[in-house]
């Protein structure tokens, strides 16, 4: 017998247990981490227990009688014990499309969780969707991954870039420095698109201090003026960029190939995949052709990032 339960604060300990022990899990599941912000989102997280036992987790927000999973979230969906199974995810569902009718929710946003990131297989969840939930597909983004150790050199036009940067005198290095590296990210999607990044930079700082472990900030120099860099985030099994960014000059001189070519070669050689995050635009709808060609001159190939709809 499953039972649904709706999070509380007080849940936190058992929440990041489960978390850091499941089969699909990342820190971005963490409280910690989902909790920065909190004042954007009305959260709507559930609990499956199987008797006494936890047995997965649906992180996930409400906005009127839609429940998503989770908006702000890269990925959302439902994180699992090591002892799911497919009967029991599809009772698992069968239990939470029954608790959303309950509680008056009519539609459903489900951001699976990609497969790199699972750490033992994991896609129970995506078999139920369409035998239980009846979901469509509604969204695919494409990304970009490099896969250990089966990975393809660098394109001409990288190692061109790198060249250049080894010229120049650009130097690599971990920083804390948040807010240069924030001040050319904005300036650069300011530039480009009118929008500013997700995170302000206080807080990327906040999440910083809470994982630090998990959570790296790696810039290029020119003497001690950084002129690019990326906030990477670090799960058991992916290495994930989530952002880059060079100035005006850091592009002309291969900032960005320098950086790629010392963390893939020189510091995360045995991490087994490498994401470079999504190159699409407004929900898949729009592919950015020269940020993906940038990433597919790492050796980066297409990994999607499915979101599924249903109706209670």
């Amino acid at each position: 017998m499953l039972e649904i339960r709706r999070y509380t604060p007080a849940m936190a300990n058992e929440w990041n247990k489960f978390v850091a022990a499941s089969k699909n899990g990342t820190f971005l599941f963490d409280r910690n981490f989902m909790d920065y912000h909190s004042d954007r989102f009305h959260d709507h997280s559930l609990l499956v227990y199987r008797g006494h036992q936890l047995y997965a987790l649906l992180p996930a927000h409400q906005k009127d009688d839609t429940l998503v999973s989770h908006g702000g979230l890269t990925y959302g969906g439902l994180v699992m014990s090591r002892q799911c199974s497919a009967r029991g995810v599809l009772d698992a569902f069968l239990a939470i499309n029954d608790y959303l009718r309950q509680q008056s929710i009519r539609h459903v946003i489900y951001k699976a969780i990609p497969w790199i990131y699972h750490q033992l297989p994991a896609e129970e969840d995506l078999y139920a969707l369409m035998t239980i939930c009846h979901a469509r597909l509604a969204i695919r983004d494409i990304s970009s991954a490099i896969i250990a150790p089966n990975r393809l050199p660098f394109a001409e036009s990288r190692r061109s870039g790198l060249r250049k940067a080894q010229r120049s005198g650009l130097s690599v290095c971990e920083s804390t420095d948040v807010d240069s590296f924030w001040q050319i990210l904005n300036d650069n999607l300011t530039s480009k698109y009118a929008v500013n990044p997700v995170h302000t930079a206080d807080e990327l700082r906040l999440l910083l201090s809470r994982f630090p472990d998990q959570i790296k900030l790696w810039l290029v120099c020119e003497g001690t003026t950084p002129i690019g860099g990326t906030l990477l985030f670090l799960t058991p099994r992916v290495l994930h960029t989530q952002y880059i960014s060079a100035t005006p000059y850091g592009k002309q001189h291969g900032a960005i190939d320098l950086l790629f070519d010392h963390l893939i070669n020189h510091v995360y050689t045995d991490y087994p995949c490498i994401d470079f995050g999504k190159s699409t635009v407004s929900d898949s709808a729009n592919l950015n052709a020269q940020l993906i060609f940038q990433k597919e001159g790492f050796g980066a190939r297409a990994i999607c990032y499915d979101t599924y709809e249903w109706e209670i």
